[in-house]
Formats: structure tokens, C-alpha cells, sequence
């Protein structure tokens, strides 16, 4: 895939709702001309097809979420309230961008490139929450898990399924309406026994 010009991705996010509400198969390059005003050539040019653009806009929102992220855990605080934090700012990324989280739901099994959407994945937030919770061991205020990697992983799932639950009703997202819910089952599972909440 090409670079893409800012001018052109700003236009992209109309491709989302296409794909959230009719699937990427039945949504074809001429209506995706259509809903984001880019000529079909111009979308060819810069991508093979729906499922590149689709990726595209994974990988964008991937990029706002390891931006978003990558604040919060350099923040000068507990590594508790820094993965605080990261949770709100998972919600606030996809609360900005609900199309994009509603096409993804819609269409996982179609989103070429999955390997590296994965890996965006990891770099954005299952390595920086590993870290946060291995800095929240050495300062106390989280305990140890028996396996990091895996605490990464649920926690991302449980965020995102909190979210997409909220989005696929159409109730909008509000990261400070949703994050308390969550913050209280995984501070509450993570902070050492005894512990202030």
C-alpha cells in the first residue's frame, strides 16, 4: 500500500460506516468512491481493494490508540493510576472513531493484513500495559500476575468488548461513563490484598 495523503484518509472514515452497516462484501470500491467523495481511481491507486482500505483505517485508529496510550503510561504516576489511564484513553480512541470500531466488529474475518494489525496491536498496547504492570509490582500498587502478557491481552479484550457492546446499540461512548465499570473489576483484581482503592 502507498502512502496515504492526509487529505485522502480524512475522507476515509465514510468508508467505515459503509462497511459497519452493509459488511465489506457488500459494499463495493464505487460506493466507497461514492460515500467519501475519493475518485475510484484515486482509492485503486493508493489501495488493491476494500479489504486494504478497511485495514487502513485499523491501522490508523491503531496509531491514535499507541499515541494515546504511550501519554498515559509516561505520565509521572503510579503504575495504577497510569493503567487507569490507559483504559480511557483505549475508550476515548475508540469513542472518537465508532464507525471504524463498528466495521472492525463487523468485518475481523475480512480485514486483510491481520498479521500486522496484530502487531500493531502489540506494540500499541499489550507492550506498554506489560510494562506498567511489571513498574506496578516494583511500586505497589498493583500485584503480580502469573503471566503479564496474557493480563495485557484480557484487559484490551475487555475494554474492547465494553466498548463495541456500547457502540453496536448506537449509545454513545463515554470513556469517563464506562471506565469506572471496568477500572473496578481490573484495579480491584490487580491491586495487592489489603490495598486502598
Amino acid at each position: 500500500m502507498r502512502r496515504v495523503p492526509a487529505q485522502i484518509a480524512a475522507r476515509l472514515p465514510a468508508a467505515a460506516e459503509l462497511f459497519a452497516e452493509r459488511g465489506l462484501e457488500n459494499t463495493k470500491v464505487e460506493d466507497v468512491a461514492t460515500a467519501t467523495g475519493v475518485p475510484k481511481a484515486t482509492l485503486y491507486y493508493y489501495f488493491a481493494g476494500k479489504e486494504e482500505i478497511l485495514a487502513f483505517l485499523l491501522q490508523d485508529t491503531l496509531q491514535q490508540m499507541a499515541d494515546e496510550v504511550a501519554i498515559a503510561v509516561q505520565a509521572p504516576d503510579s503504575a495504577a493510576n497510569r493503567l487507569a489511564a490507559v483504559v480511557q484513553a483505549q475508550l476515548r480512541v475508540m469513542g472518537d472513531q465508532p464507525a471504524v470500531c463498528r466495521a472492525l466488529m463487523e468485518n475481523l474475518g475480512h480485514a486483510g493484513r491481520m498479521p500486522e494489525i496484530a502487531g500493531a496491536v502489540n506494540d500499541a498496547y499489550y507492550t506498554p500495559v506489560q510494562e506498567l504492570l511489571d513498574e506496578g509490582v516494583r511500586d505497589g500498587s498493583l500485584r503480580a500476575t502469573e503471566d503479564p502478557a496474557t493480563t495485557a491481552m484480557v484487559l484490551f479484550g475487555a475494554v474492547t468488548m465494553s466498548a463495541l457492546a456500547y457502540l453496536a446499540t448506537g449509545r454513545p461512548l463515554s470513556p469517563e461513563g464506562l471506565s469506572p465499570s471496568i477500572l473496578t473489576v481490573v484495579l480491584d483484581g490487580l491491586r495487592p490484598a489489603g490495598s486502598a482503592t
